[in-house]
């Protein structure tokens, strides 16, 4: 068998197709297995990580503001379009893919849209709340669309199938207890771990945000183990750092965390953006934390999806206008000292997880191919 998958843009497109990759190595020994990305995505990065080739396309972003700035970008982007479809096509062709599977991003329009047009057997993920560009504009055009949130599937309506199949975890998440992944962090004592990330694209106001959570931290005499991962925004979170004469190691402020599933299921507390797939996470791993949804998203998507979290008592929803480093680190404390909240926390969370979602996503999909 030969399945493509083709993502981008961000670690929430890009994981739940590795998750549904392993699954399919799992049950058919002989599969093949190919990405499809774009050429400056981080896409490459964690794809290459795992294991599997990749191949990619032109594809640049859309914007949704006006000036005309935004409107030479978009106009470049739409130029690049017909490209990208010839490049697709040209892997196709070369691949003969039984399977085309989209998991967002921009980078999965081209594939699964020549895909659908050459009748290959096509379907896309959909990980939020609210339904992407991407996703709207292939919706018609596929076999089969799938969604992370019950609250997704009336986006769908015209589709030729909507399936309800959560959003996939990799099974690295499940493989360790909090006392071993404890171990392998090389931590002996008794503190809690806490543990913040905004994205690999840096977060602007929220890195500032998090220095001062840092002085707070530091100040008031470390009273739990922190890690964060400041992706692009690093070399400026360390000068600031450095700056305020804030000494951190590199195992506390970091570029990015490329053992998640170890820091994960280490964590007692978590501070991040509500992606879908971090909520996929979350849930199945049952950790307390506190939401800071990104304002600058498609249709506020990520609020939606850390609501549904928040109004069953999962989490603790802070908007970003807010957001203080202070603020953050003073309901941090409170969690960390309240561990029976935690719990109920982590309970409403589980109850909200899709654990088998890897499984079932592949058991849908293989209907498509029979």
């Amino acid at each position: 068998m030969k399945v493509i998958f083709t993502c981008g843009g961000s670690a929430g497109h890009v994981n739940p197709a590795l998750a549904v990759a392993q699954v399919f190595e799992q049950h058919h020994s002989n599969c093949q297995i190919l990405f499809i990305g774009a050429e400056r995505g981080m896409e490459q990065r964690l794809v290459s990580q795992a294991g599997y080739p990749i191949r990619t396309v032109k594809v640049s972003t859309f914007e949704r503001a006006w000036s005309w700035k935004v409107f030479r970008h978009n106009l470049s982007s739409a130029v690049q379009v017909p490209i990208s479809q010839r490049e697709a096509a040209a892997i196709l062709k070369e691949f003969q893919p039984d399977l085309v599977v989209g998991t967002g991003g921009y980078a999965s329009f081209p594939a699964v849209r020549e895909a659908a047009r050459r009748h290959i057997p096509t379907a896309i993920h959909e990980s939020n709340a609210y339904p992407g560009l991407t996703t709207r504009a292939l919706a018609g055009k596929v076999d089969l669309v799938m969604v992370g949130f019950p609250e997704a599937a009336g986006y769908y309506e015209g589709s030729k199938r909507v399936e309800v199949t959560g959003t996939p975890v990799r099974e690295a998440f499940f493989s360790l207890t909090r006392e071993q992944a404890r171990m392998e962090l090389g931590l002996s004592d008794s503190q809690p771990l806490v543990v913040s990330f905004w994205g690999s694209q840096g977060a602007g106001h929220m890195s500032g945000h998090t220095v001062d959570l840092v002085e707070w931290w530091a100040g008031e005499g470390r009273r739990f183990h922190y890690v964060h991962a400041a992706g692009r925004d690093y070399e400026d979170m360390s000068a600031e750092l450095a700056r305020r004469n804030i000494p951190v190691t590199r195992d506390e402020v970091r570029p990015y965390i490329d053992n998640m599933p170890v820091v994960m299921a280490a964590a007692d507390l978590v501070i991040c953006r509500a992606g879908a797939s971090t909520i996929g996470e979350l849930t199945a791993l049952g950790k307390a934390a506190i939401l800071v949804p990104s304002p600058f998203v498609a249709a506020n998507h990520q609020y939606k999806n850390a609501k549904v979290l928040a109004d069953r008592g999962g989490v603790c929803l802070m908007e970003e206008k807010d957001c203080t480093g202070q603020k953050l680190y003073q309901l941090a404390l409170e969690l960390l000292t309240d561990g029976s909240r935690r719990a109920v926390m982590g309970k409403s969370l589980r109850e909200l997880a899709a654990p088998n979602a890897a499984q079932d996503i592949y058991k849908t999909l293989m209907t498509l191919v029979k």
